[in-house]
This record gives structure tokens, C-alpha cells and sequence, in this order.
């Protein structure tokens, strides 16, 4: 039986158009972290869609059994109903969110364009998928939460207090599949890189840049960790993300 939704973590949409904007957040995060960039980008007048992913905004032991193919089904299907009543549609996302982001662009090249904030993309090491699966091994379902990454004093994103395990490990293994396909892209691509990020390193933006084949912009994020949504630089992540949907978007 799941928990009911924390108070903040609710899946939100805005109606508008006639083009789109999906927006996707975190791993142990939910839509609180991406909901002012949600409305920022429906005030410029896209129809939005922020959903809540399996597992997430509830409590850690509904996530415990949801993987990698439960994520990426919701997202999938929230962008195909948002394609399917809009001209364009441009996808944003926070972390995991912004790998969901690049999975989907790899998949359906109708894509405008793709905004991915500190996504994670570089294949992990071998080494730290044998760590995962010994702890698993050892009956260790949860390690110490990777939330709230955040340089701003008095901000909290509202995630989980620790990491599941096997969820972690499905979605360290989907990112092999994910960084082979990035040729793949060939919309324009803004990707936003925060300087300090204590959970997911520069290294992998890096990944995103050289693979594409499209056009990409990187801006580096000065002041801000890797919730950078939450940060000193969400006025900059706000503004760069909606100058660049309404750009791809023009008729």
C-alpha cells in the first residue's frame, strides 16, 4: 500500500499552447524541486506537464521495488499525451530527471529541444556497481540520501533522507544504453552545469556535450550545488530555460 504524498511533492500540469514543456525531477526527489521552473515556463505560456515518478514523493519504501523501466514508462507516456495536444514539445530535467530527459530525446527525434540541469550520464565504473550489488548482497536495501544538495542556506529540497539500493543500481545500468545513443540527438540541447555538485560530476555534462549531434550551449552555474532549481542560480536557470524553449518553439 503506498504512502499518501508529501505535502509539496505533487505532480503538477498547467494548460496553455499551443507548444509544451515536460518537466522531470530527481532520483529520491520529486516535483518540488522543479516546480517554480514548471511555472516559469507555463507563464511564458506552455502547456506543462510535472509529473510525480513511481515511487518518489511518498516514502522510501514504496521506492524500494521501482526501477529504471518504471520511470521511464511514466515518462514516456507523459510526453507522448503532451505531443499528442501540443506543436512542440521541449524536455527539462534535474538529475535523473534530465537522464529521463536525454532517453527520451534519443527516442523520439521530434523533440524541439532538450534542457538537462546537472544530468547524470556518464556510465559509472564497474567497481561501483560490484559496491551496489554487495551491499545488496549483505542485505543492505538503503544507503546514506543524496537530497538537498544545495549551497543556499535555508533551502531543503524535499527527498528522502537516503538512497534505495536496487533502484540506484537499475539506473546506474540504464545510463550504459543511454550514453551509446547520443548521437542520436540532434535538436538543440541547453545544458546547465553547476561548478560544485557534490552528487553527480562535471565529467558527465562533459559526456553530453561530446556526444550529441546537435547544437548544444553549456552554461556553468557559479553559485549554485546540484539542486541548482533550488539555488542561488535559479533565477539564471529559470530564465535560460525559458529564453531557450520559447526559442526552439518558434514557429
Amino acid at each position: 500500500m503506498s504512502a499518501p504524498i508529501l505535502a509539496g511533492a505533487e505532480p503538477w500540469s498547467a494548460q496553455g499552447g499551443p507548444d509544451g514543456a515536460l518537466v522531470l525531477h530527481g532520483f529520491t526527489g520529486n516535483p518540488q524541486s522543479m516546480r517554480g521552473l514548471a511555472e516559469a515556463l507555463a507563464g511564458a505560456g506552455f502547456a506543462v506537464e510535472l509529473p510525480l515518478l513511481p515511487g518518489h514523493g511518498t516514502s522510501i519504501e514504496d521506492m524500494l521495488p521501482s526501477r529504471w523501466d518504471d520511470w521511464s514508462e511514466v515518462a514516456d507516456g507523459a510526453y507522448t499525451e503532451l505531443a499528442g495536444r501540443c506543436r512542440r514539445v521541449v524536455v527539462v530535467g534535474l538529475s535523473m530527471g534530465g537522464t529521463l530527459a536525454i532517453w527520451l530525446t534519443t527516442h523520439h527525434p521530434e523533440i524541439a529541444g532538450l534542457v538537462a540541469i546537472n544530468p547524470f550520464v556518464e556510465p559509472p565504473a564497474e567497481s561501483f556497481r560490484e559496491m551496489l550489488r554487495g551491499l545488496l548482497d549483505a542485505g543492505t536495501d538503503v544507503m546514506p540520501g543524496i537530497g538537498s544538495d544545495i549551497a543556499l542556506e535555508g533551502v531543503q529540497e524535499l527527498a528522502y533522507a537516503g538512497s534505495p539500493v536496487a533502484p540506484m543500481l537499475s539506473f546506474m545500468e540504464a545510463t550504459d544504453e543511454i550514453a551509446a545513443d547520443l548521437g542520436r540527438i540532434r535538436c538543440p540541447v541547453l545544458l546547465l552545469s553547476s561548478r560544485q555538485d557534490h552528487v553527480v560530476p562535471s565529467a558527465s555534462g562533459d559526456v553530453l556535450e561530446a556526444g550529441v549531434a546537435g547544437p548544444i550551449e553549456r552554461v556553468w552555474l557559479e553559485r549554485s550545488y546540484h539542486v541548482a532549481t533550488l539555488d542561488n542560480d535559479r533565477g539564471l536557470v529559470e530564465e535560460r530555460t525559458v529564453e531557450f524553449a520559447t526559442k526552439v518553439t518558434a514557429a
